[in-house]
């Protein structure tokens, strides 16, 4: 049996992934902009021997509903919502160990800003950043930028491709290993003839410039990536160390587990050099009993309407158009390809339909939910290892922070004892964490930029 990797999932917001639960009288999401709250969440979560804290993010409004930003507004999907980037500091500084992911679309921020904000967040948490590479789908995103919309589909992973190439070589090739000289006595900071001027010159970007940060403990940011369309998955095989996957069930998961494994051979790198985690809703008591009338509690303050506009924003089509009764289906969208067809796909005998997906936390709905003992929720999540060949999940919370001090309380506990998951943290880098290795394994394209001291760029 594989040791778990576990990451709390959240947003830099009041509401994340299950709307209207911020009016829960024990939730404390409004303190989402003191950054107190936050540090006490690293903590908890390190306490709990987190991996990683994943933090989604996105620029532009969920409009798609009924064609206008009043009803995120009125329900707070994901607006109001802050940069999460600033927190990490606090956090690192109150944690040894846990790591941090955090989303950037390749679209919002240029190639050479973005790769010295991650190489300085790297340096301050000493090795403990990841990125969450996405290529958006919010109109109202780009839009917010000046475009007039989003690019198609599959040409936001080409530019995305050109953009990875770009930050790798920033973050590999402009400084080799042996830079860094700090000789007070001759006076040279820096051994100027070993660091390295990139330049490109493509469809979609062009830079020349020096990397403006010196090599930070990881060089290269431990790389996440979702999306499991036919080029999400050409994208990951080549790029990403961590995927994540959603489906309802361990048998449908499983599937595409094999397809993005078998994708990551085919591209010159080893089936684990990846590592997959699924998204999986915990609602935990001490009893069975009482974890089901905790999620009868929690599933009383849920917002349809949030979970409608939430939905209509990743698929890009507006649900308040749909007969609530009738199958979703699979329709042309630039949307989130993955979630469209996650919900098409439904149950053994039909599509979900909109009524169906109003409940985000309905057991045997769109979403996996597991609700039980610390015995029944390790059960279910072994099923899912076994089954689904997932290495860890991303776990979200309901009401903040009472669902991950349930989960850390009381599941954590459960799986130490059954020897799948670990009782100390690993030394080193969150790469070293995961990986045993400080930088990207060989095969990955990262790797074959890097520029080892004294050598001429690859």
């Amino acid at each position: 049996m594989k040791e778990i990797l576990l990451n709390a999932f959240c947003m830099n917001a009041v509401a994340h992934t299950h709307q209207g639960l911020w009016r829960h009288p024990r939730d404390r999401s409004a303190e989402y902009t003191d950054i107190g709250f936050w540090i006490r969440f690293a903590q908890v979560l390190e306490e709990g021997m987190f991996d990683g804290i994943f933090m989604a993010d996105g620029l532009g409004v969920y409009d798609v509903y009924q064609g206008s930003a009043a009803p995120s507004l009125r329900s707070a999907v994901m607006i109001p919502k802050n940069d999460p980037s600033l927190l990490v500091s606090a956090m690192a500084a109150a944690t040894r160990h846990i790591g941090f992911g955090i989303t950037c679309n390749v679209a919002d921020e240029a190639p050479y800003a973005f790769a010295r904000k991650m190489s300085t967040l790297d340096h301050l948490t000493k090795g403990r950043m990841g990125w969450n590479i996405v290529t958006g789908f919010l109109d109202s995103a780009a839009r917010a930028r000046g475009d007039d919309r989003q690019m198609a589909h599959d040409e936001r992973y080409d530019a995305a491709d050109e953009y990875m190439d770009i930050v790798y070589r920033l973050w590999e090739a402009s400084w080799e290993d042996g830079a860094m000289l700090r000789d007070a006595a001759s006076g040279v900071y820096v051994n100027a003839d070993k660091v390295h001027r990139v330049r490109h010159d493509g469809r979609y970007f062009r830079v020349d410039a020096i990397h403006m940060s010196e090599p930070s403990p990881q060089r290269t940011p431990l790389l996440y990536q979702a999306g499991t369309s036919p080029r999400g998955i050409e994208f990951a095989a080549r790029h990403s160390e961590c995927v994540y996957v959603s489906g309802a069930t361990p048998e449908r998961v499983g599937v595409k587990v094999k397809k993005l494994r078998d994708a990551v051979v085919a591209a010159g790198r080893n089936a684990n050099d990846v590592k997959v985690f699924v998204s999986l809703d915990t609602v935990v008591g001490k009893t069975d009993a009482e974890a089901r009338d905790k999620h009868e509690e929690y599933s009383r303050y849920l917002d349809p309407v949030g979970a409608l506009v939430r939905l209509s924003g990743f698929i890009g089509i507006d649900m308040s158009q749909l007969d609530p009764d009738e199958p979703i289906r699979q329709l042309p969208s630039n949307g989130i390809q993955t979630i469209l067809e996650n919900l098409a796909a439904g149950n053994a005998d039909k599509g979900w339909t909109v009524r169906d997906v109003t409940n985000s936390l309905r057991i045997g709905g769109a979403n996996p939910v597991a609700v039980g003992s610390p015995a029944t929720i390790a059960d279910i999540m072994q099923r899912w290892v076994d089954v689904a060949d997932v290495d860890g999940f991303n776990l979200p919370s309901h009401v903040k922070p009472e669902s991950m001090e349930d989960f850390v309380r009381l599941v954590v506990p459960e799986l130490q004892s059954r020897k799948v998951f670990k009782t100390a943290y690993k030394p080193g880098s969150l790469r070293e964490k995961m990986f045993g290795s400080p930088h990207t394994l060989p095969g990955h394209p990262s790797a074959r930029v890097r520029r080892q001291a004294g050598q001429a760029a690859p």
